[in-house]
């Protein structure tokens, strides 16, 4: 259903992160996937199934032209004895939809990590990576601000990717994050360029409040042409606050790239 791991056009694809559409796919989440293929979007990553059996939304996404090369499954970090039995589960039904991707979309971190915590993620992380290799599918973890804090002179995102088995584990590196931690994104695409075929595009302005891609200061127009050199597959909009509502957001996001003629 994606593209086994490699770009299969001269630019990414662009796609949209459901959970940017959560209000509108709690209610009708077939419905959801029918809008965003009329606004033009070529694919989607999912966060959540909402009950939908997996042949149904397989045969959904294939009639809307739907890609849907990854998926959020994120894990049950608080209940450890019973994580990888309800993960192995869930790939279960992401395997019968045809994902190529699964991707922990968070971990927990103290406000002052240490390495002992970057140890337990890359166990928990090898586990998860070989439960999903074994099914044919690439395990990838998604990043936030606080993987960037320091470990003795390097971020915590750093220590992982370099402890991490790069076949066990690839980056999906959220360029919004990475400039709310007070980094370039930039420099981090080209840093993990052989690790990531994912990005996620999110814009902030003032403070916290995140806005459409491109009326932020992540810097967009800059950035999406590195990650189109960087041979990045697909980058997925993400936005969670809105001041019409999500549709007219993710319509406005749509018309951003193509305007930058990536649509």
């Amino acid at each position: 259903m994606g593209t086994k791991h490699e770009r299969v056009q001269d630019k990414p694809i662009i796609g949209m992160q459901m959970y940017s559409l959560r209000d509108e796919a709690e209610i009708d989440f077939l419905g959801t996937l029918e809008k965003v293929a009329e606004i033009g979007y070529k694919a989607v990553e999912l966060t959540g199934f909402f009950n939908v059996p997996a042949k149904e939304l397989k045969n959904k996404l294939k009639i809307l032209g739907l890609s849907a090369p990854s998926a959020h499954i994120p894990l049950n970090f608080y209940d450890m004895p019973n994580m990888l039995s309800e993960f192995s589960a869930q790939l279960e039904y992401a395997k019968e939809v045809g994902f190529d991707f699964i991707i922990t979309p968070w971990a927990p971190l103290p406000e002052e990590p240490l390495m002992d915590d970057v140890k337990h993620l890359v166990d928990v992380f090898t586990k998860c990576g070989m439960k999903v290799k074994e099914m044919g599918m690439k395990y990838g973890f998604h990043n936030h601000e606080d993987e960037f804090k320091l470990i003795e002179g390097k971020t915590v995102l750093e220590h992982l990717m370099e402890q991490m088995p790069k076949e066990l584990m690839t980056l999906e590196l959220d360029l919004g994050w990475v400039h709310m931690a007070g980094y370039e994104p930039d420099l981090y695409i080209h840093k993990f360029k052989d690790r990531i075929k994912l990005i996620h595009a999110k814009d902030f302005t003032d403070g916290r409040k995140d806005i459409e891609v491109g009326r932020g200061k992540v810097g967009y127009d800059k950035l999406i042409r590195t990650a189109d050199s960087a041979g990045i597959a697909y980058i997925f909009v993400e936005q969670e606050q809105f001041e019409v509502n999500s549709l007219e957001s993710a319509r406005v996001n749509f018309d951003y790239f193509r305007k930058l003629g990536y649509v």
